[in-house]
């Protein structure tokens, strides 16, 4: 991991230190200082300092002879999320939707070769997958990433496609390379696309874009259903036009939210 970097003005502790925050998972909740050096690709001494850096920042705490991610680790994720307002946006939609269908609904973003959570809805089902903010999926195995990967150009499919899954869960599609082309072609005709226990056994779902104003699709939202109990018909023919317009909806406000006037006020302008 560490060690990639190129120009003057990269930072390589900074790199590093990312690195080890990457390298917990759910896999990997708690690591003892050898177990993180391996898996950022660190030696021990730099591993530690990293840790004890982190640790003072509020990042990462000991427990159990190991270190574990805190809860401040959030704050850079939901930056993000806060930056593009999606999810302030997005929630009371969301919430109609699943008012209205009974079902959990999501919204995800395309992130290397993965789905990546930024808004989530849930209800209590059981289904096989925990799902929660920051949860990433192989996207070739999902109707959100489905969508996702059907925005894309060539160029930009095929390095996607190349790119190793990060979601620590096997990428398998059962579908040939010429049999995935052909369904996001058909993905991006008709405007959604559908996952029938290819992530996970009774796991089903719709998914359709969510785009700027620009038009270019920036997220995904889907309908999840527990394929036991609701059929692809009731998801298609029930639950899928809701979903349309709720991301039409998301996608119009989303999009006047991004057109606002931005006002900078300046420390102590209010003072006086």
């Amino acid at each position: 991991m560490a060690g990639r970097g190129h120009g003057p003005d990269f930072v390589e502790a900074l790199a590093r230190g990312l690195d080890v925050l990457a390298s917990f998972s759910a896999q990997r909740p708690v690591m003892t200082l050898s177990e993180v050096a391996a898996a950022a690709d660190l030696a021990r001494p730099t591993a530690r300092r990293l840790l004890l850096t982190l640790e003072e920042l509020g990042h990462v705490a000991t427990t159990d002879g190991g270190y574990r991610l805190t809860p401040k680790v959030l704050d850079l994720g939901m930056a993000y999320v806060g930056s593009l307002g999606l999810w302030d946006i997005a929630r009371p939609h969301l919430q109609a939707l699943v008012a209205r269908t009974g079902e959990s609904s999501s919204m995800a973003q395309l992130d290397g070769s993965d789905i990546v959570y930024v808004a989530r809805v849930a209800v209590p089902k059981l289904i096989t997958l925990r799902v929660e903010i920051g949860t990433r999926f192989p996207a070739v195995q999902t109707s959100q990433g489905k969508v996702l990967l059907a925005a894309l150009d060539a160029d930009e499919l095929a390095e996607v496609l190349t790119t190793p899954s990060r979601s620590g869960l096997p990428r398998c599609t059962g579908r040939t390379a010429a049999q995935l082309h052909d369904e996001l072609a058909e993905v991006r005709a008709r405007g959604w696309a559908l996952a029938d226990e290819e992530l996970a056994p009774g796991v089903r779902s719709v998914a359709v874009p969510v785009r700027d104003g620009d038009g270019v699709v920036r997220a995904a939202a889907n309908v999840t259903v527990h394929a036991a109990e609701t059929s692809r018909e009731v998801l298609l023919e029930q639950h899928l036009p809701l979903l349309l317009r709720t991301a039409g909806d998301v996608s119009g406000e989303w999009a006047a939210w991004r057109r606002r006037p931005h006002v900078t006020v300046e420390r102590g302008a209010a003072t006086g």
